[in-house]
């Protein structure tokens, strides 16, 4: 069934441009305002519940994951994340995880922190939240302010 739900969700993103064909006068659409449009069928209080229910979960999980705005908030907020010893954790090939818990697909980024805590972890990152910038880090991470 999992298999099914990310065959054809993949299947909906790669096919959704081609269902969108621009028309004389329309103009192309920014990144920005694509992650703004992915959003915009979930209304506050739906965005609200899916938080609050994510919350019983540890930050970076797919129960869980990082809310940032696309691929430039994701890297932002891997650029703040500190190990215990202060250094920045070694990032690995970012991989899909599937769909996480806000109904669109999140990536997968191995972290390695080598000998100090919390040594090698998986975060888990949602890039289509571009309202958001999250200021919370994982358990055994700090962040650097902003």
């Amino acid at each position: 069934m999992r298999t099914f739900i990310l065959g054809f969700t993949a299947a909906a993103l790669l096919s959704a441009p081609a269902l969108a064909q621009p028309k004389a006068g329309d103009r192309t659409m920014t990144p920005d305002q694509v992650l703004a449009e992915l959003g915009s069928g979930v209304s506050d209080e739906e965005l609200a519940r899916a938080v609050a229910a994510a919350s019983a979960f540890p930050l970076g999980t797919a129960e869980n994951p990082i809310r940032v705005g696309g691929p430039e908030g994701g890297r932002a907020y891997m650029d703040r994340l500190r190990c215990a010893d202060a250094s920045r954790p070694k990032v690995g090939p970012r991989a899909s995880a599937g769909v996480g818990a806000f109904g669109t697909i999140v990536d997968l980024y191995p972290l390695d922190c080598g000998a100090a805590a919390p040594g090698k972890r998986d975060l888990v990152i949602d890039l289509y939240h571009a309202e958001h910038e999250e200021d919370r880090a994982p358990a055994g991470f700090t962040i650097m302010p902003r």
